[in-house]
């Protein structure tokens, strides 16, 4: 989406953010729009996002999920007004205005349009909206339980997840967590098993309520559950069939500052 952004919009966003601050060499090439400079953006793009969100993808994904199910749920039991009422500490709906303790003051009238809601696990500080009144309207506010100290999706046995359910039933976890709909052939195919053995560890999952599924013509899609969701965060105990009563192992609950700097 970032690379086909067209050349007057490039060349207008930089203009505004050269007004903020230095900006760097070749930044001319890139408000050009030339091919050279969006393909050497869109690689650098990539690259980071393999390397620096790749990793934790599945938890900021389940946690993002998990503000989602709360906002249904104050939708359904008041309604609009719940819901907004329910975004965030520094948002206050006086109907019919929706107040947002802003950095700056501004005003943005819907004027028959929708407004989006669009929850984010990176938006600190405070909610925001697009500088571009004129774009559809949209509202970033940040979840309501940020995951703690990320780590990443498990790669070996050590992880504590693997210990507790097995490397390949983890990493089965972890792949539906990854998707908003898995099949089992994408599970077989990202971790290079068979789709039999897909099949059986989602099976588990799904016996244990941490998965749900659902058939779609042929083929059956996977989701997490809440519980599943609260796994992966760390915050849940998860009875191991057999244990010794009283003994539930933990998956050890994350620690970070859950609100926005």
């Amino acid at each position: 989406m970032i690379l086909t952004t067209p050349r007057a919009r490039l060349r207008a966003e930089l203009a505004v953010l050269g007004r903020q601050r230095r900006l760097p060499p070749g930044v001319g090439a890139l408000a050009d729009g030339r091919p050279e400079a969006l393909r050497g953006l869109g690689g650098a793009l990539r690259r980071y996002h393999r390397q620096a969100l790749t990793p934790y993808w599945p938890q900021i994904r389940a946690s993002v999920e998990a503000d989602r199910e709360q906002r249904a749920r104050a939708f359904l039991a008041g309604g609009t007004e719940r819901l907004l009422g329910s975004l965030h500490p520094t948002i206050r709906w006086e109907p019919p205005v929706l107040l947002v303790a802003y950095p700056v003051d501004s005003e943005l009238r819907l004027e028959g349009r929708g407004l989006r809601l669009v929850p984010s696990f990176f938006c600190r500080g405070t909610p925001i909206a697009l500088r571009d009144t004129t774009l559809p309207p949209v509202l970033v506010y940040p979840v309501a339980r940020a995951i703690g100290a990320l780590d990443p999706a498990p790669a070996a046995g050590g992880d504590r997840l693997a210990r507790l359910l097995g490397r390949t039933r983890a990493a089965t976890l972890y792949t539906i967590a990854d998707a908003e709909h898995t099949t089992g052939n994408e599970i077989a195919r990202r971790l290079a098993i068979s789709p039999a053995s897909a099949s059986e560890h989602a099976t588990v999952l799904r016996d244990a309520g941490l998965i749900q599924s659902l058939r779609v013509r042929n083929t059956t899609r996977h989701t997490l559950t809440r519980l599943g969701m609260e796994l992966l965060e760390g915050r849940s105990p998860v009875v191991v069939p057999g244990a010794v009563p009283g003994a539930v192992p933990r998956v050890p609950a994350a620690r970070q500052d859950a609100g926005c700097p």
